[in-house]
């Protein structure tokens, strides 16, 4: 038994979550993700884990997610913010889900920074 630590299984089961919370589609998952789910989540043999962009998307998304929650009161409006369109300059009437789907791993760092620009939270 290896010693190394994988982060394959806890950041597979985090999107998974998240996923389900947000009721993305097969084909958002995809976009968000970069690629089809499953090559996303491939084992990388050399390090036992998934690949660093992948890793690097979900805590982009695991962030979006914590800031929605402890910028909204109720779960459901956290929730559900994802999907509604946006009249700041960044979504230009997009939802931010919609901007999280072009498929740019920048695209998910701006709306984490955007989130993370609204209010003095602890995450």
């Amino acid at each position: 038994m290896s010693s190394q630590f994988s982060v394959g299984e806890p950041a597979r089961r985090v999107f998974a979550r998240i996923a389900d919370v947000w009721s993305l589609s097969g084909e958002e998952q995809d976009a968000i993700l970069g690629q089809p789910l499953e090559s996303a989540f491939r084992l990388d043999g050399a390090a036992g884990g998934i690949q660093a962009e992948t890793l690097q998307r979900i805590s982009y998304l695991l962030g979006i997610y914590r800031a929605l929650h402890a910028i909204f009161p109720n779960d459901d409006q956290a929730d559900s913010w994802i999907r509604r369109a946006n009249k700041a300059p960044l979504f230009g009437g997009l939802s931010a889900l919609e901007l999280m789907c072009t498929g740019q791993v920048c695209d998910l760092a701006s709306v984490r920074q955007y989130l993370d620009a609204q209010g003095p939270f602890d995450l």
